[in-house]
């Protein structure tokens, strides 16, 4: 019942009973994205602390991949544009984004990505990771691709 509970409220049974959190690095020190993960051209460096309810990544979108590729699924999310330009759809609206620019959203809505620019794009991506058993919604597999 508890672990149930935890998943609810994105937190664990530790914190639930009250129990001291380990300690977690507040520092996440910088690189080049080449060092992160990749996943069909997509290319990921973890920019927050890992096994937080908010998870924070900088992300390069490589131009002509991934545009038509869908995503719904429980949470939020927030991305700012570093370089480059972006085309997000979300739900039936096209919104192109120039750097410095940024966009936050329920992920319910139905969302996609793309790189306008042949070198692609960089952004700072957050979203929130919510466990639900509805988190099935979110459609592909792998690294989350916004």
């Amino acid at each position: 019942m508890l672990l149930g509970l935890a998943r609810i409220y994105g937190t664990t049974v530790s914190e639930l009973l009250g129990e001291a959190p380990p300690d977690r690095d507040a520092i996440v020190r910088g690189g080049p994205l080449g060092a992160g993960a990749e996943a069909d051209g997509w290319r990921y460096r973890q920019a927050g602390g890992s096994g937080r309810a908010m998870q924070a990544l900088r992300v390069h979108v490589p131009y002509g991949t991934e545009s038509d590729l869908v995503r719904v699924h429980p949470g939020e999310e927030w991305l700012y544009v570093l370089e480059g330009r972006l085309r997000v759809a979300l739900g039936e609206s096209l919104h192109d984004l120039d750097a410095g620019d940024s966009a936050h959203f329920d992920s319910l809505t139905p969302h996609r990505i793309a790189a306008l620019d042949r070198a692609g794009a960089q952004l700072l991506f957050v979203h929130t990771l919510v466990q639900s058993s509805a988190a099935e919604l979110c459609l592909g597999n792998g690294i989350h691709r916004l």
